[in-house]
């Protein structure tokens, strides 16, 4: 086997995770609660919340649990949406094989 293909190759795919890793932490990853998506939360690949959306009618002490789980339920769906992208994108480049720290 050619050392000097292999380790272009090497680089190649290393150069190709570092720019999915990029596109991945810029991305915005939407998750949405309740009826007329009454709860709406942002974050970005990098797990941080970029925005929280509260429906006006939910701004109700009466309220605060159902709000709670709501956020809750919006923040779970988002990160469902990041992970599966990091699945696929990450996949794509590495053909499926799993590295350490991805």
């Amino acid at each position: 086997m050619d050392m000097q293909r292999l380790m272009a190759q090497a680089k190649k795919m290393q150069n190709s995770i570092a720019s999915a890793e990029k596109e991945l932490d810029e991305t915005v990853y939407e998750g949405a609660s309740g009826s007329d998506n009454a709860v709406i939360i942002r974050i970005n690949g990098k797990h941080e919340v970029q925005e929280v959306v509260i429906a006006d009618d939910l701004m109700d002490r009466e309220n605060k649990e159902m709000l709670q789980d709501l956020i809750t339920v919006a923040f779970g769906k988002a990160e469902e949406k990041l992970a599966a992208d990091r699945e696929a994108k990450m996949g794509a480049i590495t053909g499926g094989v799993s590295f350490p720290g991805m």
